[in-house]
């Protein structure tokens, strides 16, 4: 019976493993490191103590493109300012716009800001989401 337990335990707990391959198989992004302390008392980023409100970090992230970071109400997610679904260019950084972010390409793209995904039915990829740790009045961006 242990066994048997043990052995549906194992199973179950393979099935609860996330799969990143579609995130690190995107050929339009990087796997870059970074890391960003943002204090929430610091003017640029105070809007960010209120639910509903993105802002946009420049020089951060794939390509310096940037980072979008949000607060959703029920906490904070931070996106690559990188369009997934367009080779970088001149018109794919995203540019916030809570809930949702778009780039100014024409067709242009769109990508909500809470779950990440596209909002357009042909974009394959969603938003690279990354790492957020909240302590005392300042949030830590990393991947």
């Amino acid at each position: 019976m242990s066994k048997r337990f043990s052995a549906l335990l194992i199973f179950i707990s393979l099935l609860a493993c996330s799969d990143d391959d579609v995130r690190f198989n995107n050929p339009n992004l990087l796997n870059v490191q970074f890391g960003i302390e943002l204090n929430l008392s610091f003017p640029e980023y105070s809007q960010l103590n209120f639910t509903g409100n993105a802002i946009y970090i420049g020089g951060q992230g794939i390509g310096n493109d940037g980072i979008i970071v949000a607060n959703t109400g029920s906490g904070f997610v931070a996106w690559d300012a990188s369009d997934p679904n367009r080779i970088p260019g001149n018109c794919t950084r995203l540019q916030p716009n809570f809930p949702t972010a778009s780039n100014s390409c024409n067709p242009q793209s769109s990508y909500s800001l809470v779950t990440g995904q596209p909002l357009e039915d042909d974009l394959e990829f969603g938003l690279l989401n990354y790492r957020v740790e909240e302590s005392s009045g300042s949030i830590f961006v990393s991947n």
